[in-house]
């Protein structure tokens, strides 16, 4: 029997949005944390393709995780510096969330965004979708 035509456009839509969803989580795929601890150190040896994976200001990144474990970060080259003793997995929880709040578009779910500023406040604009949205993290 022969369905309406809104009942298969309406399953069409249904199968593109789950689609979409699932091309722009796959397509951002974050590297393991590589950390070694050196006395009162945590050095991060790979954090320079985090950046470039994301597409955003290395400073940037270093500041929000420095804030986010609550302690004194530097740059070294390719790796990253931080006081005091922290755990490889408190490093990719971190990353995961800078990702969804200041990567991910929140309309779309494409990772493929960049930032603005505009007078104070920092913009995550999508280049998919078009879409500007005020970024939690900048």
């Amino acid at each position: 029997m022969p369905r309406s035509y809104e009942e298969l456009l309406s399953r069409a839509r249904a199968g593109l949005d789950k689609d979409a969803k699932k091309s722009g989580a796959l397509r951002l795929e974050l590297p393991e944390a590589d950390v070694i601890w050196v006395g009162n150190k945590t050095i991060f040896r790979n954090y320079a393709e985090f950046p470039k994976l994301l597409r955003r200001d290395s400073s940037r990144v270093l500041m929000y995780l420095a804030k986010e474990l609550a302690t004194a970060a530097s740059l070294d080259g390719e790796r990253a510096i931080f006081i005091g003793r922290k755990d490889r997995d408190s490093f990719s929880q971190l990353l995961q969330r800078y990702v969804k709040d200041a990567v991910i578009c929140p309309v779309c779910g494409s990772p493929d965004t960049h930032l603005e500023k505009d007078k104070r406040m920092w913009f995550m604009v999508c280049e998919a979708c078009g879409a500007r949205s005020v970024a939690k993290v900048a």
